[in-house]
C-alpha cells in the first residue's frame, strides 16, 4: 500500500532518504514507533501528555526526515531541516523534562516562563509546517485562520492562547492526537500486517469467485473487494490504487464504459471508511468525542454502510443488464472452495478484531490481537508462508508507522483548531449564526452542513474535515433537534463523500487515471452510483432507527424498506428493473425510492403502490414495444 499511495493522494509524496545511513535511521525510528505503540496497547499507556507527546515526537521526526523542505537541496537546506527537527525535539522534551512543573502549575493563572513561550511558538509553527509537508496547504491555512482570529479578533490574551495550545490537553496534545496515538496507529499497523500476509489477494480472489460470473461481474468484484479491503485500509485513494489496477481493466474488457468503470471503483473504495468493523480514522475520533466505545460507532454505521454498498452493487447490476454485459467465464475464475482452502485462514485476524470488539475489549487491544495473529495465520499454509520472513515483518512495522504520519499530523494540527474554538467560545457563536441562517429549519441546517462537509473534504483529509464540522456545525444540528449520534454521523458521511464529489474528488481522480478517462465524466458517474450515500444521512437524522437506535421492530422495518428503496433508486437512475424502463417508470421508481427510504408507514405504503404500478407495467409491456432510449 505504501508504494502506491503517492501516485494520486491527498498526501504529499515522501522523498526517499538521500543516504543509506539516513534510510537505516528512518527504518529504525519507524520500527521503534510501531513497537512502542504495540507495547502500550498491550501493557497500558503512560500519562496522557507523555503518551501523546511521544507519539508526536516520533511523527515529527519521521516527517522532517522523509519530507525535506527542498528535496535534493544542498547543505544549507539540510541544515534548515535539521534545525526544525531539533526544534521539534526541544518543545516536546521541555514537557517531558519539566513534567511535574507543568502538571502542578495552575493553568491560565500562573505566568508562563520565557522558555514556555518560546516552546509554545515553536510547537505551533512546527506542527503547521510538518502538516504542510505531509498534507499540503489546506489544513495549515485553515488552522492559521482560526489562530489569527483567536489572537487578534477576540479578547483572549496571547499567553493564554499559547498555554491552551501547548501546555494543556485541549490543544495540540488534545483528544484528537490521543485518538491517533491510541487507535489509529494500531489499526494502520494491523492493515500493514494484513497486506504483508497476502490478504489483498484473498479479498480479490474471494470477490471474483462469488460475483465474477454474474452480469457485470467485474464491477461487482470491485464492490465486494473494495468493501473488504476498506475494512483494513480506511483510505479511499489507497483502496483505488490497490484494487483498481485489476478491476478497472477487467470492467473495461467486459464492456463497461471507462467513466463508469472508474466511478464504480472510486465509489466502492470510498465506502471503506464507513465499513465496519474497521472504519476510517475519523470514526475513532467520533467515539472519543461522544465518550462511547468504538464498537458503538460501528453499530451506528452498519445499516448506512450496507445501504451504501447495496446501492453501488445494484447500480452495477442494472447498468450491466441494461447494456447486455455478461460476466467473466467461470473457467477463467478461481473457485470459492479453492480460494478458501488456500487463503481462507487469512480472514481469522479480521474475525478476531470483530469478536473482540463485540466482547467489549478495547479497540487498541483488539487491533493488537489481530496484528499479532496475522503472521501465525500466514505461516499455517505453504502458499501464504512464502512471503513471510524477517524482512517482511520489519517492512510491515515500518509501513505501519509511515502510513500513520498523515493522520498524526492532521490530528495535531486539528488540535490547534479545537483549542482556538474552545478558548474563544467560537463554537457557540458559529452555532448561533448557523441556527439564524437556517431560521430554525433543521433541513436547511443539514443542507448547509452537507455543503460544508464536501467543501472541507476537498481540501483536507476526512478526519480534520470532520473535526472542524464537529466544532462548528454539529452543535447547531443538535440544537435544532437532531440527536447527537445522528448529527456526528451526518458530518462524518459528508466529509467522506467529498472523495467522489466533483470538482475535487481524489478517489475519482485516482480511478480515472487508471481507466484513462475524463475526470468530469467519471465524477458525475460516481455521484450517480453513490447517490444513496448522499440521501441516507438525511434519513437517519429524521429516523435514528437506521442507526440501530430504538426498538427492534422499528429498526427491522426501517432497514427493509430503506433497502428496497435503495435498490429502486439504482433502478430508476440506471433505467432497468426487470427490463429496460420507460421514462415515466424511471420517475416512479425514483419517487418510490425516496418514499421507501424515508421511514414511516404512510410513505412506505405509497412507495409500494408506485412500485406495484411499475412492476405491472414491466410485466405487461413487451420489450419490443420499448423505445431504446439511453440511460
Amino acid at each position: 500500500m505504501s508504494e502506491v499511495l503517492p501516485v494520486i493522494s491527498d498526501e504529499v509524496p515522501a522523498t526517499p532518504p538521500a543516504t543509506k545511513l539516513l534510510k537505516w535511521a528512518v527504518s529504525a525510528i519507524a520500527v521503534a514507533m510501531s513497537l512502542y505503540h504495540m507495547y502500550v496497547a498491550g501493557f497500558g499507556p503512560p500519562e496522557e501528555l507523555i503518551f501523546r507527546g511521544t507519539h508526536l515526537l516520533f511523527a515529527l521526526t519521521l516527517v522532517f526526515l522523509l519530507y525535506p523542505l527542498k528535496p535534493g537541496g544542498g547543505p544549507g537546506w539540510r541544515a534548515l531541516d535539521a534545525a526544525l527537527l531539533l526544534g521539534s525535539w526541544a518543545f516536546i522534551l521541555h514537557i517531558f523534562l519539566n513534567y511535574d512543573y507543568i502538571i502542578n502549575r495552575i493553568i491560565y493563572i500562573d505566568d508562563l516562563t520565557v522558555v514556555d513561550k518560546i516552546d509554545a511558538v515553536l510547537a505551533v509553527l512546527l506542527v503547521l509546517e510538518a502538516t504542510r509537508r505531509v498534507l499540503g496547504w489546506a489544513l495549515p491555512i485553515t488552522a492559521s485562520a482560526f489562530l489569527l482570529y483567536a489572537a487578534f479578533f477576540t479578547q483572549v490574551k496571547l499567553p493564554v492562547l499559547m498555554e491552551q495550545l501547548y501546555l494543556s490537553t485541549e490543544g495540540i496534545f488534545g483528544s484528537t492526537l490521543g485518538v491517533s496515538a491510541s487507535y489509529v496507529m494500531l489499526f494502520v499497523l494491523f492493515g500493514a500486517f494484513m497486506e504483508k500476509s497476502g490478504t489483498g489477494k484473498l479479498f480479490m480472489d474471494f470477490a471474483l469467485a462469488i460475483t465474477g460470473h454474474t452480469a457485470g461481474g467485474p464491477g461487482k468484484v470491485s464492490v465486494v473487494s473494495s468493501s473488504l479491503f476498506g475494512t483494513v485500509s480506511g483510505s479511499a485513494v489507497a483502496n483505488v490504487m490497490v484494487d483498481g489496477p485489476m478491476t478497472i481493466p477487467l470492467m473495461k474488457r467486459t464492456g463497461f464504459r471507462p467513466p463508469f468503470a472508474a466511478a464504480v471503483e472510486a465509489v466502492a473504495s470510498t465506502g471503506g471508511q464507513i465499513m465496519p468493523p474497521v472504519m476510517g480514522a475519523a470514526a475513532f475520533v467520533m467515539a472519543e468525542f461522544q465518550g462511547v466505545s468504538y464498537f458503538q460507532v460501528t453499530l451506528w454505521a452498519a445499516i448506512p454502510a450496507f445501504l451504501y454498498y447495496l446501492a453501488v452493487f445494484f447500480a452495477v447490476h442494472f447498468e450491466a443488464k441494461r447494456v447486455g454485459l455478461l460476466g467473466v467465464p467461470k473457467s477463467e475464475l478461481p473457485r470459492l472452495g479453492a480460494v478458501m482452502r488456500a487463503r481462507g485462514h487469512l480472514f481469522v485476524p479480521i474475525f478476531i478484531v470483530f469478536v473482540g470488539l463485540i466482547a467489549g475489549y478495547s479497540a487498541p487491544l483488539c487491533a493488537l490481537a489481530g496484528t499479532l495473529t496475522c503472521l501465525p495465520m500466514a505461516l499455517m499454509r505453504k502458499l501464504t508462508r512464502a512471503a513471510i520472513n524477517w524482512k517482511s515483518v520489519l517492512e510491515a512495522l515500518e509501513d505501519g508507522a509511515r502510513n500513520t504520519l498523515s493522520v498524526a499530523m492532521a490530528c495535531a494540527c486539528a488540535g490547534i483548531v479545537i483549542g482556538c474554538v474552545t478558548i474563544t467560545g467560537m463554537g457557540i457563536s458559529f452555532t448561533q449564526v448557523v441556527v439564524g441562517l437556517a431560521q430554525n429549519m433543521l433541513l436547511l441546517a443539514l443542507l448547509l452542513t452537507a455543503i460544508a462537509g464536501i467543501v472541507l473534504g476537498m481540501g483536507m483529509p476526512t478526519t480534520p474535515a470532520y473535526i472542524v464540522m464537529v466544532a462548528l456545525l454539529v452543535p447547531a444540528l443538535v440544537k435544532l433537534g437532531a440527536i447527537t449520534p445522528a448529527a456526528h454521523m451526518f458530518a462524518f458521511y459528508f466529509a467522506i463523500l467529498s472523495a467522489i464529489t466533483p470538482p475535487v474528488a481524489l478517489a475519482v481522480f485516482a480511478a480515472a487515471s487508471l481507466a484513462k478517462t475524463d475526470l468530469w465524466k467519471a465524477g458525475w458517474e460516481a455521484v450517480r452510483i453513490g447517490s444513496a450515500g448522499f440521501i441516507v444521512p438525511f434519513m437517519f437524522i429524521y429516523e435514528p432507527s437506521l442507526l440501530m437506535i430504538g426498538d427492534w421492530q422499528t429498526i427491522v422495518s426501517s432497514f427493509v424498506t430503506a433497502s428496497i428503496g435503495t435498490i429502486l433508486l439504482a433502478a430508476g437512475l440506471f433505467g432497468y428493473l426487470l427490463r429496460p424502463t420507460l421514462w415515466w417508470e424511471r420517475v416512479l421508481l425514483v419517487a418510490a425510492a425516496f418514499l421507501l427510504i424515508k421511514p414511516g408507514w404512510i410513505t412506505d405504503l405509497i412507495g409500494l403502490v408506485l412500485l406495484a404500478l411499475v412492476l405491472a407495467s414491466q410485466y405487461l409491456v413487451k420489450p419490443k414495444e420499448l423505445s431504446h432510449e439511453p440511460a
